[in-house]
C-alpha cells in the first residue's frame, strides 16, 4: 500500500486518454491500439494562463485529505445531470440518441457496481472493491455541425464561436463529443478548473457502447476513466514511476498497463504487489478494467461534502 502525500504543482494535471499505435509488451495488449496520455502541454498551457489553478486545486486536495481523514463526507447518494454537446462535420459524427444513452447506462453501472464483470474482481481486491454510488441522468442533448476536420486539447470544443458553450458547469456534467485528432480518446478538467471549460470530451469513436464506436475502446470505459478524472481521481500509477494516486488501498504501480493483462501481473515497486490493473484508473483496454476501490469512493465523495469542491452536484 501506498503512502498518501499531496502532489507538488506540476503533479496537478488535466488528463487526455489518446490511442498510441506503439506496439506494447503487456500479455494480450492490442497490437496497434492502445491508451495513453498526452496531457503534459495541456497542464502547461493551462498553468501558464492561469497561475492560481495550482493554488486551487492544492486547496482542493487538502480539503480532500481532511475530508477523508475526519469522516466528513456527503450521505446519501448523489445523482449528476448530464448535458451532451455533439459537434459534427459527418453523419457518424452526429452520434444517435441511443449511442449517448449507452454511455449514461455505462456510467450508471460502473459507478453503482452493476457492472456485469464486477464479479470478475480478484479474490485479492475483493475487500476494496467499491459501489461508488454516484448516478447520472441524462438532462440535454445539444447538437451544432461544425467545419471542424478534428479538434485537439485546447478546449475549442468549449466555445461558443468553435463549439458548444457548457450548459451550467456548476451543477450539470458536461460532456462533448467530436472527432478529436492524434488518436485521442478524451480529456477531463478536474475540480479546480475554470467553469467555462469544466466536463469532459470524448472522441465518437470511444462514447458509449454502440454506432460509431471501435473496438478495444468500445464497451464505453473512457468516460468511466474521464469521469473518474473530474471526480478528482488520479491514474493509478500516479504518473511516475512507482508513484501516488493518493489513495491508500489502491497498489503500487510503476507504469500504466495497456491491453489485458495476464493474472498475477505484479509490479517492479517495492514489495512487488499484485497490481489492481482492472482499476478504470488504469490504462487497459475496455474490457480489461471494471473496479474502483473504496479509497477511491471516498476521493470522490469528498467533493460532495460541504465545502467541498462539487458540492453545489450533491444532495
Amino acid at each position: 500500500m501506498k503512502k498518501i502525500m499531496l502532489p507538488a504543482l506540476a503533479f496537478m494535471m488535466l488528463f487526455s486518454c489518446q490511442n498510441d499505435t506503439t506496439e506494447t509488451n503487456a500479455p494480450e495488449a492490442s497490437a496497434t491500439l492502445r491508451r495513453g496520455c498526452a496531457s503534459q502541454e495541456v497542464l502547461a498551457a493551462q498553468m501558464k494562463a492561469d497561475p492560481s489553478l495550482a493554488l486551487r486545486m492544492n486547496k482542493i486536495e487538502e480539503f480532500t485529505k481532511n475530508a477523508m481523514a475526519n469522516g466528513r463526507l456527503v450521505n446519501g447518494k448523489v445523482e449528476i445531470p448530464v448535458v451532451v454537446n455533439v459537434l459534427y462535420k459527418t453523419a457518424a459524427e452526429n452520434i444517435s440518441l441511443a449511442q449517448i444513452q449507452s454511455q449514461i447506462d455505462v456510467l450508471n453501472r460502473d459507478f453503482n457496481a452493476l457492472n456485469s464483470d464486477f464479479n470478475q474482481v480478484p479474490t485479492a481486491f475483493a475487500g476494496v472493491k467499491a459501489n461508488v454510488g454516484i448516478s447520472f441522468v441524462l438532462q440535454n442533448v445539444v447538437r451544432k455541425a461544425t467545419n471542424t476536420t478534428s479538434f485537439s486539447t485546447n478546449d475549442a470544443m468549449k466555445k461558443a464561436s468553435t463549439g458548444i458553450a457548457p450548459t451550467t458547469p456548476t451543477t450539470v456534467l458536461n460532456m462533448w463529443s467530436c472527432n478529436l485528432g492524434g488518436g485521442i480518446l478524451g480529456y477531463a478538467q478536474f475540480p479546480g478548473g475554470a467553469s467555462a471549460t469544466d466536463g469532459v470530451v470524448m472522441d465518437n469513436n470511444a462514447f458509449g457502447t454502440t454506432g460509431s464506436v471501435t473496438a478495444p475502446f468500445n464497451l464505453g470505459r473512457t468516460a468511466t476513466h474521464e469521469v473518474g478524472h473530474w471526480l478528482n481521481l488520479r491514474h493509478i500509477w500516479g504518473d511516475a514511476t512507482c508513484g501516488s494516486d493518493l489513495v491508500s488501498d489502491t497498489p503500487t504501480h510503476n507504469e500504466p498497463n495497456y491491453g489485458v493483462p495476464a493474472a498475477g501481473h505484479r509490479s517492479t515497486c517495492t514489495g512487488t504487489p499484485l497490481e489492481m490493473y482492472m482499476n478504470y484508473m488504469d490504462y487497459t483496454d475496455d474490457r480489461g478494467m471494471f473496479m474502483f476501490s473504496n479509497g477511491q469512493k471516498a476521493r470522490m465523495a469528498a467533493l460532495f461534502a460541504v465545502g467541498g469542491a462539487r458540492r453545489s452536484f450533491g444532495i
